[in-house]
């Protein structure tokens, strides 16, 4: 999901979600197409895939920010997947490497700024880890760079994980068994990302609840429950 997700929206110095004010009414039509859930990975990362939300609170008419798998890229020399946000202004590509070890955040670009880890921020565990009561944690050192590939800020990043509870949840998109999972993030740049939220993910779906309180409201793919 979080994607992801995945999936990080929320900071104005990385996204900029509140770039542009929200408008009114819905999104205009769009051609759409559907991927059965035998095409989509645990953690789905297959070029195409797309999930759109809103943030919690928003009425449903509100204009959805819109998350894509654009397929391999090539990302600090090495072969990844890169996701695309967009909508209201905002226009990230997050670079991660998906496997059943789990999802690995190598680093996030928008116009004018690159984010790079190192090591990959572990987002995700392995498949068969899941179960309440799992934690995980780590570090990364950070490097913020512009277009022009000088370093403008470095320092590092601490986060950990813990999952909550299994339960049934009703969304917008449906209702999903979700895991309910608490992140929490430092670091020594500014404050990147929010620093105690919770997430909602569904195996074969993605994140139906992002850390910054996005909710899932569409996909174009079938799969999950």
């Amino acid at each position: 999901m979080r994607p992801i997700f995945f999936f990080a929206f929320g900071p104005a110095l990385v996204l900029g979600l509140g770039a542009c004010a929200p408008r009114t009414g819905g999104p205009a039509p769009t051609v759409q197409s559907s991927t059965p859930v035998g095409a989509v990975s645990f953690y789905p990362s297959q070029a195409g895939l797309a999930w759109s939300y809103l943030p919690e609170g928003e009425p449903a008419s509100g204009v959805p920010y819109v998350l894509r798998t654009l397929g391999p890229s090539i990302y600090a020399g090495q072969t990844v997947q890169a996701l695309q946000l967009a909508g209201r202004g905002a226009d990230q590509t997050w670079y991660r490497s998906f496997s059943a070890d789990g999802v690995r955040l190598l680093g996030l670009r928008k116009p004018g700024v690159n984010v790079r880890l190192d090591p990959p921020w572990l987002e995700y565990p392995a498949e068969n880890a899941w179960k309440v009561g799992l934690t995980w944690q780590g570090q990364s050192n950070i490097a913020i760079s512009g277009d022009d590939g000088r370093v403008q800020a470095q320092g590092t990043l601490n986060y950990s994980y813990t999952v909550q509870e299994k339960r049934q949840q009703d969304t917008p998109a449906g209702k999903f068994e979700v895991w309910v999972v608490t992140r929490q993030v430092s670091d020594t740049v500014g404050g990147l990302f929010p620093a105690t939220q919770q997430l909602w993910f569904t195996p074969f779906v993605g994140e139906v609840r992002t850390p910054e309180g996005l909710l899932l409201v569409g996909r174009n793919f079938k799969g999950g429950r």
